[in-house]
């Protein structure tokens, strides 16, 4: 495994697996949203600035293996070239003649970017071409047939470079060709990009700090997707803070009334045993004591206070209220390392955003007294991002998924491929 830092990037293309899935206007296709963009630009800065050319792949959305116009990279080049401050060259196709022409005509200090990965059924080795009435065995011989075709889709990309960099934190947690496959064709010449390398270390240094008492923070819809992270979790922290609306499976279980509030019922048991759990280990589990509810899920529903194992029928739990508020607070601003994923409510809808505001804030004020603060998963990070807080946090993680996976203990494969 190479270093990107101490890699000769001097007179060779790099290819570079990047996380370009960003938001576009649905009517205008201009890119809403340019963190992922930005995120990438140490590493294409350290390949140009060293004398390299670097040629990037990414996919968009979910076309299935189908070139859908929407889903086009083009329309992601303008934020790019405004991000990089120079021109780009693009592929209307990520692999073909026309995109081999441009790669190898591409000089040191030049980026060329290639269409979307997943126009390709071969990218993510899924077969989408197959008729619903399909047999076993018709669909034994595709992916058969996929695997072959994959090989060759490999080899055309591999084909354009002379090393490979891996950037996209967000699509690490996925065995595709781009992420892990490809690292066969470059078994001297394959490395990390910073991107993925300050995001692994920002996990480690929570999952393995010695900066006491470490906070975890879950919230979010359901415990069932939450269930690996804080069993693992429950090994290392001190504080265990529950939030969202997974903290009604939780009260339930422990006989209170809930209303409509979101529940998942058969994961009553797991809750009363994670409990359990936390108690033998000698991890303070923190739920709300009350909450704000709404007689609909609506924002402009009707709305009342009241403790949290009081949900009135008909009514349903949306955010922490006003007491939960400062006993979460607390904890977190005493705490040494904190992890957050997940919201404390139905953060899109005003009336029910201020718990997560509350959170937010309390983490940046801890980060701000010297704690050490790690934020991932989509509404944290949107939550952050709203409230302009992320130069207050430690760092802030791009990817949802592979950062809960790493942080679950899983090995990644687009991790797993460069490290060995």
């Amino acid at each position: 495994m190479q270093k990107i830092d101490n890699y000769s990037f001097a007179n060779k293309k790099a290819i570079v697996r990047v996380d370009f899935n960003v938001p576009l206007d649905k009517k205008t296709f201009v890119v809403t949203d340019e963190t992922r963009i930005r995120g990438a630009l140490k590493t294409i800065n350290r390949i140009i600035g060293n004398g390299g050319a670097a040629i990037l792949m990414s996919h968009l959305g979910r076309p299935d293996g189908k070139v859908q116009e929407k889903y086009s990279l083009k329309h992601v080049v303008p934020a790019i070239e405004k991000n990089l401050g120079i021109k780009i060259k693009f592929a209307p196709d990520c692999i073909g003649e026309e995109a081999q022409k441009l790669a190898s005509e591409l000089k040191s200090g030049e980026v060329l970017l290639l269409e979307n990965l997943r126009y390709y059924e071969e990218e993510e080795g899924k077969v989408y071409s197959l008729p619903e009435d399909a047999t076993d065995e018709q669909k034994k011989e595709a992916k058969a047939k996929l695997k072959e075709s994959q090989k060759t889709f490999l080899k055309k990309l591999a084909s354009f470079a002379d090393c490979y960099v891996n950037d996209a934190f967000g699509t690490a947690h996925r065995a595709h060709a781009s992420t892990s496959l490809i690292v066969q064709h470059f078994p001297n010449d394959s490395m990390f990009g910073y991107l993925i390398e300050s995001e692994l270390m920002a996990m480690d240094k929570v999952l393995h700090s010695n900066e006491k008492p470490l906070t975890a923070i879950m919230g979010g819809a359901k415990v069932s997707d939450k269930i690996l992270l804080i069993e693992n979790l429950l090994n290392r922290v001190d504080n265990l803070i529950i939030g969202g609306g997974m903290t009604y499976t939780f009260i339930k279980a422990q006989g209170g009334k809930i209303g409509k509030s979101l529940c998942e019922e058969d994961k009553l048991e797991l809750a009363l045993e994670l409990l359990k759990k936390a108690k033998e280990k000698g991890v303070k589990v923190y739920l709300p004591v009350d909450a704000i509810n709404a007689d609909a899920f609506d924002a402009n529903a009707n709305t009342q206070s009241l403790k949290i194992d009081q949900t009135p029928d008909g009514w349903m739990g949306l955010d922490i209220a006003a007491e939960t508020i400062k006993i979460f607070s607390d904890v977190i601003e005493n705490s040494k390392t904190i992890l957050w994923n997940g919201p404390m409510g139905v953060f899109e809808m005003e009336k029910f955003s201020k718990g997560t505001t509350a959170i937010a804030l309390a983490v940046a004020k801890a980060t701000e007294k010297g704690a050490y603060s790690l934020v991932g998963g989509g509404d944290s990070v949107a939550a952050v991002n709203k409230l302009n807080l992320a130069d207050k946090i430690s760092y802030v993680s791009t990817g949802g998924g592979a950062m809960l996976e790493y942080m679950e203990g899983k090995e990644l494969p687009g991790i797993k491929a460069i490290r060995g």
